[in-house]
């Protein structure tokens, strides 16, 4: 049996007024647009109002979309700022790290060009130095006090020779060998040199005891002129150290003289200068430390 065929709309009378409707529709709809299409040419001043009544409704929305979008694009930039701000935080403080370095390492360049310096000024005086040698070794624990150069015999050093640093007095020869050297340093209990206050003619002698002090004994015993603070240098008396060479600077008053604080401490100094006897003559027959030392 043949499927029946469909059924057109020709055969309803619904349909066919519906498709009537909707080209009647359709045809009024075109022609009203053709008419404000012209109208809208003719006079575009029209359709002002029923423009302005549209953006009027939709001007919340509009709004309510801008505002959404404003907080969307500020919540986003937040975002981006936080983790810039992050990348330049490590950055700022990898560069603050660089920097420390940096003013360590020019810290070190001027703490060696002051040391560079006092070595140049060891060498620059009217008597120039027999040698220029480094301290090796000091005695540690004992009340006897004593530094190791590297330079002896072969480098001109002989014993009684002055040895001082860049900042004054330190000892004098005891012992030499071939290519080292012992020196009694001025804080060891057998220690005397003779010395001035810098600034008038208060002579005294400087005795070591075996510590970080000097005792300063006044030749002239009466009332003490000294006061904490003053500087004492050599005198020149022995002929062994040319005068004018910082010993020491005064800390407390004693009866018959003071304390005074080395101020060429051996702890601190690397380098020294030996420096050849003041005037060999006035020394010429008198004992040196060593034989000084080898008779007590």
């Amino acid at each position: 049996m043949a499927p029946p065929s469909k059924r057109r709309p020709g055969f309803s009378r619904r349909a066919q007024y519906g498709i009537f409707t909707g080209y009647v529709i359709a045809g009024a709809g075109a022609l009203l647009g053709a008419v404000l299409l012209a109208l809208s040419l003719w006079r575009p001043a029209s359709f002002n109002g029923p423009r302005t009544a549209a953006h009027d409704v939709v001007a919340p929305v509009g709004a309510a979309s801008a505002e959404a979008r404003v907080d969307g694009l500020s919540l986003i930039e937040s975002i981006a700022g936080y983790l810039r701000a992050g990348s330049q935080n490590a950055k700022l403080k990898r560069e603050v790290e660089l920097a420390r370095i940096r003013l360590v390492e020019a810290a070190a360049t001027k703490q060696e060009n002051l040391r560079l310096k006092a070595l140049l000024g060891l060498t620059e005086s009217d008597l120039p130095p027999v040698a220029i040698s480094r301290i090796i070794g000091s005695t540690a624990s004992s009340a006897r006090r004593f530094a190791y150069l590297g330079a002896g015999r072969n480098d001109g050093i002989l014993p009684g020779m002055p040895v001082r640093s860049p900042r004054g007095v330190l000892g004098r020869v005891l012992e030499v060998g071939a290519t080292s050297s012992r020196v009694m340093l001025l804080t060891d209990s057998q220690s005397v040199l003779p010395v001035r206050r810098a600034q008038d003619d208060v002579v005294a002698f400087a005795e070591g005891r075996g510590d970080r002090l000097l005792r300063i004994r006044l030749i002239n015993l009466g009332i003490n002129p000294l006061k904490p603070g003053d500087v004492f240098v050599t005198s020149g008396a022995g002929g062994y150290y040319r005068p004018g060479t910082a010993v020491a600077i005064v800390s407390s008053l004693t009866n018959d003289g003071a304390l005074a604080q080395i101020i060429s401490d051996p702890a601190a100094t690397d380098f020294v200068a030996v420096d050849p006897v003041w005037q060999p003559k006035a020394v010429q027959g008198a004992a040196t430390p060593a034989e000084q030392e080898l008779t007590q």
